[in-house]
């Protein structure tokens, strides 16, 4: 099953230790449909991984609220996955055991927890590095790991966090159209949290921009690009590039107004 997003009038703030109070986002609100990709781009220190917690449940806004085909999430949910810049596969497990860790909690035996682990890994042609150890795998495979680890919970969602920010462009490229091929053929709903104006083009079915802090959103279109499961097709389009120059048109205004 795929799940729709939808933010309304949230705001989150946060208060230290003596009182000290931040507001990280204000009366912001966008929604994503089922199945949909959005990108959200905006300056450093806009609330833009403060979404992605509020979304995953580990900590509610302040006000308003975040909904999940139309319920309101309060705590973390099975259903929503998450992929950061860091793979964190943990280096005393096998790769084949750090994919069925997500599984561990669910009721289903170990042959099964296998079966299903080793599926993701041929998906992600990573099947014969399934028994070694992640100091063993370059970059761009233990980011498979990580996505296989994400996707064999079966997600409705998954929130990512800059997730090819630190490969190199070659590597890049490639998991990109990797990662995008494997959720369109699940159908699955993404939030992708990105400082890459190209990557937000050539991943997203819409983008939505935000202010600087307290973010809030201060533009939302959708990419009108064919070739969606390939970014680098998506990339040599030649209205890739009227996108990137909103985007950026868009923010440098922000960052003259900050």
């Amino acid at each position: 099953m795929t799940s729709s997003l939808e933010l309304s009038q949230i705001t989150k703030v946060f208060t230290d230790k003596v009182g000290n109070t931040i507001t990280a986002v204000q009366d912001m609100s966008f929604n994503v449909a089922a199945g949909e990709l959005v990108a959200v781009v905006g300056p450093s220190g806009c609330g833009k991984s403060t979404i992605l917690n509020m979304v995953s449940g580990l900590y509610a806004p302040t006000s308003g609220r975040v909904l999940i085909e139309g319920e309101e999430v309060h705590g973390t949910r099975p259903e929503v996955g998450f992929m950061l810049q860091k793979d964190l596969l943990l280096p005393w497990r096998s790769i084949v055991k750090n994919v069925e860790f997500g599984l561990e909690e669910k009721k289903m035996s170990r042959a099964e927890r296998r079966e299903r682990a080793m599926t993701e890994l041929e998906r992600m042609k990573l099947a014969e590095f399934a028994e070694h150890y992640p100091h063993q795998l370059s970059g761009g495979m233990r980011q498979r790991a990580a996505l296989a680890r994400t996707l064999v919970i079966e997600p409705d969602i998954i929130l990512l966090d800059e997730p090819f920010s630190a490969l190199d462009a070659q590597t890049k490229l490639v998991l990109q159209r990797h990662f995008a091929r494997t959720i369109a053929e699940a159908g699955v709903t993404c939030v992708l949290i990105t400082h890459d104006l190209n990557e937000a083009v050539i991943m997203a079915d819409r983008v939505v921009v935000m202010s600087g802090r307290p973010g809030t959103v201060v533009d939302d279109f959708p990419i009108e690009l064919a070739n969606r499961t390939d970014p680098l097709a998506r990339s040599l389009e030649p209205e890739a590039g009227v996108y990137v120059k909103r985007l950026f048109d868009t923010l440098h205004l922000e960052n003259e107004a900050a």
